[in-house]
């Protein structure tokens, strides 16, 4: 049933020592998919089905995600820098350095603007999909269920034990009407034991929540970097019945980002992508569609040269 619902071939880079799984489909610009936590590159299927035939579609799945590689701590070390580290190694191993569509999701907003974050040059237009990539807004609690399994055993059995933050996911992350049963299943069936699901855990215990907090510094400078965006082509859909992501993140997405279209969705949840495919696909679509005309240089009216008009006079006729 996975080959059927995500009918992509597979590919896989080797970072030290793990397999990093990834799809590479179509050919043209390259447009470049980062997923969060806890999903993984079968969030993007409909997405690179839609674009592939215009465009080279790039989903990574993060290690310890989807078909990567899921070491245990010894063997990787589950933190925001390589994360980023990754994402640029695969780039760099397909030669994909320049007028990057940028769609990120979730963990993958500050992966992947920590990547834009680095080469900004690169970045041609930016797709943002209920995420973050800045601190946790001042408005904005750390939700419970996200502090239980950051910072108790408790999480840690429920999140390992029973993937109950995969699985949890799968239903309240979408609004509209629930997963069928093979996409649900599609989602978790990665997080399979307790070993597999280390990432789920890491990545919500690698949340930098104060200084000190290891990446803490590093997301103050993904935030800072934001600026050299403000002319970058800006696309944000946010379902705002996301219990993370919510009206306070898009708050301040549009402080970082005034010139960004922005669509909101009242009835959908975490995974847009899910809740309202076809609306934001068909948004995005249009969005890479425009022509980014410059604007016409005004020359400044000091420097204008005025022209008088020229006036013919004719010589009066002698009288006869």
């Amino acid at each position: 049933m996975l080959d059927t619902l995500l009918p992509f071939k597979r590919h896989f880079l080797s970072r030290n020592g793990n397999k990093l799984h990834y799809i590479n489909e179509g050919q043209g610009e390259p447009v470049v998919m980062v997923h969060g936590n806890p999903s993984w590159s079968f969030y993007y299927r409909n997405l690179v089905s839609a674009l592939k035939d215009t465009h080279q579609c790039i989903v990574p799945d993060h290690i310890g995600c989807g078909l990567s590689d899921k070491p245990d701590d010894s063997g990787y070390d589950y933190t925001l820098k390589n994360r980023i580290d990754d994402l640029e190694a695969l780039l760099d191993s397909l030669n994909v350095n320049e007028n990057i569509t940028l769609v990120v999701h979730d963990w993958g907003g500050m992966i992947g603007m920590g990547y834009a974050a680095r080469y900004p040059e690169r970045i041609k237009r930016l797709v943002i999909l209920n995420t973050g990539a800045f601190h946790l807004p001042e408005t904005k609690p750390l939700p419970l269920a996200l502090w239980i399994c950051r910072n108790t055993l408790l999480g840690t059995v429920l999140v390992r034990g029973f993937n109950a933050f995969s699985s949890i996911a799968s239903y309240v992350g979408v609004k509209r009407q629930p997963m069928s049963k093979y996409i649900r299943e599609a989602y978790v069936a990665p997080f399979n034991s307790w070993a597999n699901r280390i990432s789920t855990l890491r990545f919500v215990q690698d949340i930098p929540l104060k200084p000190g907090d290891r990446n803490y510094q590093l997301v103050s400078d993904i935030a800072a970097s934001l600026p050299k965006f403000a002319k970058v082509p800006t696309l944000i859909c946010w379902g705002l019945q996301d219990f993370v992501f919510d009206k306070h993140f898009l708050a301040k997405w549009r402080e970082h980002m005034p010139h960004a279209q922005v669509h909101e969705f009242a009835d959908c949840g975490h995974y847009i992508l899910e809740d309202a495919s076809d609306e934001v696909i068909t948004h995005i679509k249009h969005f890479m569609a425009e022509e980014q005309t410059p604007e016409p240089e005004v020359q400044p009216l000091e420097t204008a040269q005025v022209t008088e008009p020229k006036v013919e006079t004719q010589a009066p006729q002698a009288a006869h």
